[in-house]
């Protein structure tokens, strides 16, 4: 299409000045600066597909490539359907696909021969990453835009790969243009990208865009006409239409009875009965079918590939064909059509369906569900078998559907409550905690038998578990331990492993009184974790030495070699490196984590993903491996705010925040940190509590103020004459950082108060770490005299090098007591290390002071610009250029990250730059601090 016809085109587009210009600034960032993703909403008929074919039409004009994606409510049961559909036009360059991502697509889109045949499931990740590498290598040569309409009706599956490309576009020449209805947004694009929405047209605009329709009311009709379409631009143009064409409704109220959408629908299905039978019949067909673009019902049912048959509906405007294709004019002719038909004509189209997808089991099934006539076991079971198909595959979401469904028709109520505990499964192994609670409660209305209500009871309990609603959470999981103790001790257990989670998040006593006793009621079972991780949590300190030995004795060596791939066993590696994180055995808790990441991901949940990920966040952030942290945390909250897990995407942020803070922004600190908790009261959540203090301490003492650290990590413990923990666990890590700030604010008895309340708690023996902090905090508020003993304490221990940041404040802490007695000579080595550590972590207001202790100390300091330089660049960007650094390809890379090899090589030049540098072989002298 060439300029003027756009132009002209353009025009003729009313009210949509401000769209228009949005659009144009997206098509223009497809190989350029700026937003890359655009999400258009708005009501049925405020013309969001028009505006996406002006998008299509300047993208041709500008050179760029378009891809277009149609949202299909009658394949919103099928897994990938949609990006499938996406992606048809560039499908022939999949070999060209590194192997894994090429294998893990094929078998996604049903194009290897094992696929549903009980094959490895495809992992998401490289799903989607095998995705993102295919648009950009098709945007090589020409810019591209993605184009999706009626997004709310696109498959989960899609929607997954969709956000997934979206949150990876920088620097990709590419741009993302999605249009859903304005409520109905789908979670992904419902709040991190930017929103356009396509409101009503005004008074002024609706009268011209009425002038410019072949038959343009006047009068009283055309002020009606305005009135009752309130600005909905197919309103306007459907009762013109009507209007010239049907005098009955021209009657006073006869628009007014109807709701605006069934009055556009009922203006739709008024054509119908003076169409020929037998157009009729192949746009009921169309409509059953539910797809957009109708060529498969074309070749399946004899007869509808004559474009005889089709014209009476193109010369009504119900249907455009072109290009060999058929297609509805708006999805409120295909609802306006089914609607219009009777039950019988319904589903003898949905069966005439299905006996023409004979070959495709999985639509065969969905086209006898339409037409079931109430409950049929047959029809039940096809949906069951798809469910099993869609499994195989990775397809948890659509299994779901299919199990949900097979259950409504399934009549044994027994075997119905069956299926839909399988549903609440599969979407819990989808990822929708919310969807996982409204399954399961269906169960309990269906059936007595108690293992089935207390698996069910289960399932509620984990939908909740990821959320800030601990209690709720414990309510549904103990009750479930304790009555099915004896009767059924494995999934007893299950029950307490899951409710021990929120036991320790909530940190209330009495949720871990009442988990140790339930937990007493459950008879011995065979080397299961579950039960280490709720001692774990209910007693950390009390017995470490046998927990100590349990843990060892469960994580040998056999979870060191050889696939991890089922999903009970990876549920016990994670237990397992959680509890170790709990005990401070960090480097086991990192390998034991980072082990569950590489393989749970074929089965995983993205609420199960997240917890994880935020679980490994916090190991790596005590171990000192900050920025693989930060990186971690900043997945965690991606996956959590897609999963509703709001407990990590609560949680991930206060951690981001910690970092900034101990990298020296503790204005960034404190915005994120207050951005993660707006809205939220966490004295109920007592760990997120505890740790909010701590990034904001740790902020305040970037920033030199003392006093305020010394009051945001007081409030770790309770005020009372003999203090307590806030949270039983995470509060003790504290104490040797409030120690520090009491001491330079005068309140070092009230500290003193909090050092002898823990150490009665503690007890021996303490880990290594505990101890250090302990041995730390004495040293710090005890008289001058005596402080030395527990200085060399804090550091003996070998095993300190383990928590780097923590030991490195040891020892700048005890150089410091060093050099304020004149023996600098000792205090030397001991900042030389500390400011090591500093550097490397890039803790710079801690660089700066231990920097300037060693000056003091006589020895003089070299500034280092490298680690200035490094300061400039985010977490990702100094995770690429390790990797590049270490001799990895843009591709090897992408493949670690889940990023194309386009991406990384955007953001490695733009890594040049801020690095002084001006190739990758220079990289490994920069980074080699």
């Amino acid at each position: 299409m060439d300029v003027g016809a756009v132009e002209a085109r353009t025009r003729g587009i009313r009210g949509r000045a401000r769209e228009l210009e949005w659009i144009g600034r997206l098509v223009e960032a497809a190989d350029g600066p700026g937003p890359k993703v655009l999400v258009l909403t708005g009501e049925p008929g405020a013309g969001k597909t028009t505006l996406l074919d002006h998008a299509v039409d300047v993208a041709a004009v500008r050179g760029r490539r378009v891809l277009r994606v149609r949202g299909c409510e009658g394949e919103q049961g099928l897994d990938f359907a949609g990006v499938h559909q996406l992606l048809s036009p560039v499908l022939r360059d999949i070999d060209r696909l590194p192997a894994r991502q090429r294998d893990a697509l094929r078998h996604a889109f049903g194009m290897d021969d094992g696929a549903g045949d009980g094959g490895q499931i495809p992992e998401p990740l490289v799903i989607r990453s095998g995705v993102l590498t295919l648009l950009s290598e098709a945007a090589t040569e020409r810019p591209l835009l993605i184009v999706v309409d009626d997004a709310q009706w696109l498959d989960v599956g899609s929607l997954d790969v969709l956000a997934f490309v979206a949150r990876r576009l920088e620097g990709e020449r590419m741009a993302l243009l999605l249009a859903a209805r304005e409520e109905s947004v789908p979670a992904r694009f419902d709040r991190d990208f930017p929103h356009l929405a396509t409101g009503p047209l005004d008074g002024a605009e609706a009268g011209l865009l009425l002038d410019e329709q072949p038959n343009p009311p006047r009068g009283k009709a055309r002020a009606q006409i305005i009135e009752q379409a309130a600005g909905n631009p197919l309103a306007l143009i459907e009762l013109a239409r009507a209007f010239a064409k049907g005098p009955g409704l021209q009657r006073p109220g006869a628009i007014e009875a109807l709701p605006l959408t069934t009055r556009l629908e009922r203006l739709f299905a008024a054509d119908l009965p003076g169409l020929p039978q037998e157009t009729r019949h192949a746009l009921l067909l169309a409509a059953a079918a539910g797809t957009d673009r109708l060529s498969d019902v074309l070749h399946a049912v004899p007869g509808l590939d004559d474009p005889e048959v089709w014209r009476p509906a193109e010369e009504a405007g119900l249907v455009r064909v072109e290009n060999g294709e058929v297609r509805l004019r708006h999805p409120l002719i295909r609802f306006a059509v089914h609607q219009a038909a009777s039950f019988a004509d319904r589903r003898e189209a949905h069966l005439a369906l299905a006996a023409a997808f004979a070959h495709e089991p999985d639509r065969r099934a969905w086209h006898l569900a339409a037409a079931a006539f109430g409950p049929d076991e047959e029809v039940a079971d096809a949906l069951a078998q798809s469910a099993e198909r869609s499994r195989r595959r990775g397809g948890y979401a659509a299994a779901a559907t299919a199990l949900e469904r097979s259950a409504e028709l399934t009549p044994d109520t027994e075997r119905r409550a069956g299926r839909l505990l399988a549903a609440a499964v599969a979407a819990m192994y989808a990822g929708y905690p919310q969807w996982v609670g409204e399954i399961a409660a269906r169960v309990g209305t269906l059936t007595h038998d108690p293992k089935l209500l207390a698996e069910a009871s289960l399932c509620g309990g984990w939908s909740l578990a990821v959320t800030l609603r601990h209690q709720d959470a414990l309510g549904f999981l103990l009750p479930v331990a304790e009555t099915m103790a004896t009767a059924a001790p494995a999934l007893a257990l299950d029950a307490l492993a899951t409710a021990a989670t929120p036991a320790y998040n909530s940190g209330d006593p009495a949720n871990r009184a009442e988990l140790q006793r339930v937990g007493d009621l459950i008879p011995p079972q065979p080397d299961r974790s579950g039960r280490l991780w709720a001692d774990a949590v209910a007693h950390p300190f009390t017995d470490r030495e046998t927990l100590l030995r349990r843990l060892r004795d469960l994580a040998g060596s056999s979870w060191e070699e050889g696939p991890v791939l089922d999903p009970t066993m990876l549920g016990e590696l994670i237990m397992l490196g959680a509890t170790a994180w709990i005990l401070d055995e960090t480097d086991l808790s990192i390998r034991l984590l980072g082990r569950a990441m590489d393989h749970f991901r074929p089965a995983a949940t993205a609420g199960t993903n997240c917890t994880v990920t935020q679980a490994l966040a916090l190991a790596l952030f005590d171990s000192g491996a900050w920025t693989a942290a930060g990186s971690a945390a900043e997945e965690a909250f991606s996956l959590a705010a897609e999963a509703g897990a709001d407990n990590v995407a609560v949680g991930a942020p206060i951690l981001q925040a910690t970092l900034r803070a101990l990298r020296g922004d503790h204005t960034g600190a404190r915005e994120r940190a207050a951005e993660a908790v707006r809205g939220i009261e966490l004295r109920k959540s007592r760990s997120l509590y505890v740790r909010h203090c701590q990034a904001l301490g740790m902020a305040a003492l970037a920033e030199g103020d003392h006093g305020a650290a010394y009051e945001h990590l007081r409030r770790v413990f309770t005020q009372d004459s003999t203090p307590a923990p806030v949270h039983h666990h995470a509060s003790l890590h504290h104490l040797a950082d409030l120690a520090a700030a009491a001491v330079r604010v005068g309140q070092a008895d009230d500290a003193r108060a909090v050092l002898r309340a823990v150490e009665d708690i503690l007890g021996t023996p303490r880990s290594s770490r505990l101890d250090a902090i302990v041995h730390r905090a004495t040293a710090l508020l005890s008289p001058p005299d005596d402080a030395e003993p527990h200085f060399l304490a804090a550091l003996a221990d070998p095993a300190g090098a383990r928590w780097p940041f923590e030991r490195a404040l040891a020892q700048l802490d005890f150089a410091e007591w060093l050099r304020r007695r004149r023996r600098a000579a000792e205090a030397r080595p001991l900042l030389a290390a500390a400011l090591e550590v500093f550097e490397r972590l890039d803790a710079r207001p801690w660089t700066e002071r231990a920097t300037a202790e060693l000056r003091a100390a006589g020895v003089t300091v070299t500034d280092s610009t490298a680690p200035e330089a490094v300061a400039g660049l985010t977490p990702q960007e100094l995770q690429i250029a390790q990797l590049a650094a270490e001799g990895l390809t843009n591709r090897d890379i992408g493949a670690r990250l889940y990023l194309s090899p386009r991406t990384i090589g955007f953001h490695l030049h733009k890594i040049f730059p801020k690095l002084g540098i001006t190739g990758r072989a220079q990289l490994r002298d920069v980074l080699g601090r």
